[in-house]
Order: structure tokens, then C-alpha cells, then sequence
């Protein structure tokens, strides 16, 4: 049934792509409320099992489709990059992947950058959370 109503959303963005052209980015909030913003730039979908991938010109992201709440267009980029602005560095943060995976509680936003790699997360402390990318 969710995969019908997904087929479903996305064929009602397909015939809303005429009008979503002065948009440049598609933004999906996740059940937490942690939002990641993917360029309209050659944007395509893809569904496999219970996975929504997105891609892009910038690459490909998965959503576990249990977890996503909305998407919507938008003209600027939501998804939060300031990692002062958003996370406080000296408290514990939990970690986690783009398909809501944890990946542990670190005691520090650096130690927790430092242990998981180069990749994309949703790093969380306290109220706050932010999709962030490691290189």
C-alpha cells in the first residue's frame, strides 16, 4: 500500500514539474524532523523494496520509506550545513545513516566525525539535528 501511494506521489510530481520549474530543490523531512535537500538539477526516483532512492547531478541519496514523512519544493536549500549554527560541539551527539541506521552515541561532535568516516549522517544532541557530509 505505501509503495502504491509513493508511485502515486511521485507521478503527482511528475505533472507538477511544469510548474515546480522556478524551485531548485526538493526537500524531504524524515519522521524526526531532520530535512535533506536534493537540487531539482536531473532529479529522478527510484523505488527498491522499501527504499526511495533520489538522484541527482550531485549523486544518489536512499530513503527508507518507513521514515519519510513530506517532501516538497522548495526555492532555497532547508537542509541545515552551519554545524555551529545548529549543533553544540561540546555535548554528546548521536549519529546516524541517511536510511535512519544508528551508527552509536559519541561523547563529542568531533570524536563523532573523527569514528564514522567520510560519508553523509544525521548527527543529533539535544533538540537538535542536521544532515551532514564528512570528506
Amino acid at each position: 500500500m505505501r509503495n502504491f501511494l509513493l508511485t502515486l506521489m511521485l507521478c503527482l510530481m511528475a505533472s507538477l514539474t511544469v510548474q515546480a520549474g522556478e524551485y531548485g530543490y526538493l526537500v524531504f523531512t524524515n519522521t524526526a524532523g531532520v530535512k535533506t535537500s536534493m537540487k531539482v538539477d536531473n532529479l529522478s526516483f527510484s523505488v527498491n523494496g522499501s527504499q526511495l532512492q533520489v538522484t541527482n547531478v550531485d549523486g544518489s541519496v536512499n530513503f527508507a520509506l518507513a521514515d519519510l514523512q513530506s517532501m516538497h519544493f522548495s526555492v532555497n536549500d532547508e537542509a541545515d550545513t552551519a554545524l555551529d549554527n545548529v549543533l553544540d560541539a561540546d555535548r554528546a551527539v548521536q549519529v546516524f545513516t541517511l536510511t535512519g541506521t544508528s551508527l552509536g552515541t559519541f561523547d563529542n561532535l568531533v570524536q563523532a566525525t573523527q569514528q564514522v568516516g567520510k560519508g553523509t549522517y544525521v548527527i543529533s544532541n539535544g533538540g537538535n539535528a542536521q544532515t551532514v557530509v564528512i570528506q
